[in-house]
């Protein structure tokens, strides 16, 4: 880090004006990009979804929890994992505090993994997390979001995430995806949002931005390596390996990667 420039209150208040007008350039066009995305067409879901949840098997429809809107995180969990992932935690760790504001506005936010229902119940307790958290198991879901890829997908290195077509790091990756019902009670996918698209759901990030440090990650291994599970910091790096003898690595959620 640079050695700070010190200057007198009246210096200071003179370069912090400067930086108010591009953070309202910022400000400004974030709600035109909002608006934006509120018109982007709608596509009619067909194909009969099946969750595992709490409350027994449920449709798409069902999650909606009779409610007008659904938010999806797809929360990075595979089959034979022991636990989420760490990034994909970090940003769920954020939702509890949401939940009722969100019903306020007829909006009910849910998790969703190809995890069995019990090993996210399992995980859920130890987190202490209260939102609702479906497996997308008995679906292809997963696998129709671009989330989710087949080994023959990873072979091949051909996937489609975030829009794009090319290799993926791993079998699972993280998104958001949001719904809207009909009507007639029709469900429709209105936007889904990968990688850094998934950024503003991150409020720790906004929090440190406003530090002199900010993120502080260029040197390290990569830029949420330092991220643990919330019940994890203080100890070593520990991630705990899958059901199966291969290792589960401590990967970075791509959402705060460099990729955009």
């Amino acid at each position: 880090m640079s050695t700070p420039r010190v200057v007198s209150r009246e210096e200071w208040v003179e370069a912090r004006r400067s930086l108010l007008e591009r953070e309202k350039a910022m400000t400004r066009l974030r709600d035109e990009l909002s608006a934006e995305r509120r018109t982007l067409p709608w596509v009619l879901i067909e194909k009969p979804y099946e969750f595992d949840t709490a409350s027994g098997r449920q449709t798409l429809a069902d999650l909606f929890e009779g409610r007008s809107q659904l938010i999806v995180y797809h929360f990075m969990f595979g089959p034979e994992w022991l636990e989420g992932c760490p990034g994909c935690s970090f940003l769920m760790d954020h939702a509890d505090g949401t939940l009722p504001h969100l019903h306020a506005r007829g909006i009910t936010l849910t998790a969703a993994s190809r995890a069995p229902l019990a090993s996210i119940e399992r995980f859920k307790r130890r987190m202490g997390w209260r939102f609702p958290w479906a497996s997308s198991s008995p679906s292809e879901f997963n696998f129709d979001f671009h989330v989710s890829f087949s080994p023959e997908q990873m072979k091949a290195r051909e996937v489609e995430y975030n829009f794009r077509r090319g290799p993926a790091s791993m079998e699972e990756l993280p998104g958001v995806s949001v719904f809207r019902r009909g009507d007639a009670g029709e469900v429709f996918h209105t936007y889904s949002a990968y990688a850094r698209g998934l950024e503003p759901l991150v409020g720790t990030y906004d929090y440190i931005d406003l530090t002199s440090k900010g993120r502080d990650e260029a040197g390290l291994d990569s830029p949420m390596s330092w991220v643990r599970h919330h019940d994890r910091y203080g100890e070593a790096l520990r991630v705990e390996p899958r059901a199966s003898a291969a290792p589960l690595h401590q990967t970075p959620c791509p959402h705060c990667s460099s990729e955009s």
